[in-house]
Parts: structure tokens; sequence; C-alpha cells
């Protein structure tokens, strides 16, 4: 029987998603909880391998086991020793051909950027931070180069292991919310730190180191040292896994920080 899980955690608590030596991945403290619930070791597959400090309001996770328990048990049960800085939010069953990963038709990411004088307190850890002014209008002309199958090489971490850097990227939007600039990125996958690459450029234009057109270069050049650096994981989040309708999975609370129309 496959179990599907849906999950919401702090990256800041964790090491990214994935089992490390030390124990310190969401997937090792799942892992835990699930062996006490079900007294029984059981495998767990993600929708996305999130990094360290990257959270998720929108995880999905699948499992097999021979236990039956009803749905709220399982969130109930698990949650009663998973590590407070993760949450399972529902849970059901699925088709035996219903995979995590790999049935995932797209996936959506969120950036959330402070743009103020002063690092956020209360949002520490919660949202990236840019002091200088950002200018909006041309970090979305900028944005829309990135829609499209292409190869995101520019923006391709040396240390992805992924055969292919061409990603079909549906929806890359801009938009401003007070001090709060929100960046949403949705492909069918991504590449290694490519959402936070791709925000780190995005920056470079709207601050005014770089123009617009820029963006539109580098994609020509895929190469990885002519863009921006890395930037911090702090306001990135998976936000989104679609998939077919069929497999009729449970909606995601709704979190007003993250979610956007």
């Amino acid at each position: 029987m496959r179990i599907a899980l849906g999950l919401e955690y702090d990256g800041s608590a964790f090491c990214g998603w994935q089992t490390q030596p030390t124990g310190c991945g969401v997937q090792d403290h799942l892992g835990k909880a699930l062996e006490q619930f079900l007294q029984q070791k059981v495998e767990t597959v993600a929708a996305g391998r999130t990094d360290a400090g990257v959270h998720a309001s929108a995880q999905v996770v699948h499992l097999d086991t021979d236990i039956q328990r009803e749905a709220y048990s399982w969130v109930r049960g698990t949650n009663t020793t998973l590590h407070p800085g993760a949450r399972v939010v529902w849970a059901t069953t699925v088709p035996d051909d219903f995979h995590a990963r790999y049935s995932a038709r797209a996936r959506t990411y969120r950036y959330l950027l402070m743009n103020a004088p002063v690092a956020p307190a209360i949002l520490k850890g919660k949202a990236g931070w840019h002091h200088r002014p950002l200018e909006i209008e041309r970090m979305q002309m900028a944005a829309q180069t990135l829609v499209g199958e292409h190869d995101f090489s520019a923006f391709r971490d040396a240390e992805c292991q992924a055969k292919s850097p061409i990603r079909n990227l549906t929806r890359a939007t801009v938009e401003r919310r007070g001090e709060m600039i929100v960046f949403t990125l949705v492909a069918n996958a991504f590449l290694h730190h490519m959402v936070r690459n791709i925000v780190g450029s995005l920056v470079y234009v709207g601050d005014g180191r770089q123009p617009p057109e820029w963006i539109a270069g580098l994609m020509r050049q895929r190469d990885r040292r002519e863009a921006a650096p890395t930037f911090m994981p702090d306001g990135l989040y998976l936000a989104g896994i679609e998939y077919d309708r069929a497999f009729t999975l449970p909606a995601f609370p709704s979190h007003p920080l993250v979610d956007t129309p």
C-alpha cells in the first residue's frame, strides 16, 4: 500500500531534506517519527530535495507499508514524535504508480525578500534581505526572459547532478508587497541552487548593477561564473507541487506570508 503525506517545515531547523550521516535532515526526523508510529522502518521519497535553510509549505512525500491506519491517525501519530520544526498536515492512500517525485508535473518555489535599510529581526531566517533599493519594473522585465524551455546552465550549481540543464520555466514573476518582494518561479523541475541563483541575478538588475537584458545574455552564455553569487537560502520556500488531478491529493493549509495568487 502506498501512502502520500503532505509536509511543511521550517528549513532553518534542518540541514536540508535529504538524509545525512548526522541525522539532521528532514528525511531523518520524519523516518524516526514514522518508525515509532508504525513500529517498523519505512523509506520515504520527496517531491523536492530542499537544501539547508530552505523551507517548505507544500512538500509531498510517499512511502510503502502494509500497515493500515486512518488518515487522521497518520497525521497525529507521526506528529507526536516528529521534530516541532516539521509537521505532517495531511495523509492519503494513493495508487501504486504514484511517485512523489516522478509523478509531479510542476513545482512552485517562492522567494521572500525584505527590501529595507535594516535587516528584519522578526523574519530572521524566514525571508532574505537586501538593503539597497530595488526597482521592481526592471526585475519584472528581466524575469520574463527566463520563461520557456531553456538551458539554465548559467544558474546551475557546480555540484548539480542533473543529467540535463534544460528546464521548462512556465512562470517567473516579481511582485512588491510594501517592503517585501516576492519572486515566484514555476517549472517542471529545477536545477541545484537554480532559484537562488536566479534571485541573486535579478537583485543585481533591480539595484542597478546590471541592465535587464543582462539576464538574457547570461542565458546565451551558459556560464555560471558570469551570473551573480548564490543568494541566501532564508527566504526560499517550496510552495507547491502539481500532480494529475486523478490522484485527488488533499489541499495544503493556506499560509498568508507565502501564498500569493
